[in-house]
């Protein structure tokens, strides 16, 4: 990686640039391992490489959503705003498990924790819901960007937040209303959003937003396809 590609990344992004990502192909299927460098760099992606990735939408009680900014030193859309907490499941035997998508959940459990500094008596595995899949590709500048089959994970509680400033720049909880004027201020340019966020509003939140906000929904039977 040269100097110039790697001059806003923080000791702590330049260090998960070397976690073991899960490479799959367009099944879903596992067939390798890679680092998350080598998943991240544009020269990869177009050539093919595909990994598995998740993102969480965390709605507290009174039905909004955690939306974050993502820190500037993010090798990855850096300052963007996306969904609650978005990352990857790691090329370990814990998360490796692909029954009832446990291995992408323990994951989720892992960054929610470290990225959002959720305490641990919080939230657990059960907590996570797994909604399906949404495949994208995105170039974020023209050396990194993603190309992930990403999980999409639902969280439905008052969580207390403690976000790692390496992580995220900014948070807040907001309505549907505070989303469409969010995808608006985008559109105009006003505030950068990742694409895959982008999706999971006008593709999933809107369409089923009495469902995602009811305490009742049996979540397992909403189904999504990207």
């Amino acid at each position: 990686m040269s100097q110039a590609s790697k001059t806003h990344l923080d000791e702590l992004q330049i260090k998960r640039l070397e976690e073991m990502c899960i490479v799959i192909d367009k099944q879903d299927q596992i067939i390798g391992a890679e680092t998350k460098r080598n998943c991240h760099l544009m020269e990869n992606i177009e050539k093919g490489l595909l990994h598995r990735g998740f993102s969480v939408v965390l709605f507290n009680t009174k039905n909004q959503l955690l939306v974050q900014q993502r820190a500037d030193a993010k090798y990855t859309f850096p300052g963007h705003f996306t969904d609650s907490c978005s990352s990857h499941p790691l090329y370990v035997p814990d998360e490796l498990e692909e029954n009832d998508a446990l291995g992408v959940r323990r994951a989720a459990l892992r960054r929610l924790q470290a990225e959002l500094g959720i305490p641990q008596e919080q939230i657990c595995i059960k907590d996570i819901i797994f909604m399906n899949r949404i495949y994208h590709k995105s170039p974020s500048d023209d050396i990194w960007g993603d190309h992930e089959i990403g999980y999409l994970l639902l969280v439905r509680k008052d969580l207390v937040l403690n976000p790692d400033a390496r992580e995220v720049r900014s948070y807040c909880y907001m309505s549907l209303e505070d989303l469409q004027e969010l995808l608006d201020r985008g559109a105009l340019g006003e505030v950068k959003i990742t694409p895959w966020f982008r999706t999971i509003i006008e593709d999933f939140l809107f369409p089923c937003a009495l469902q995602v906000t009811s305490a009742t929904i049996d979540y397992k039977h909403m189904v999504y396809e990207s």
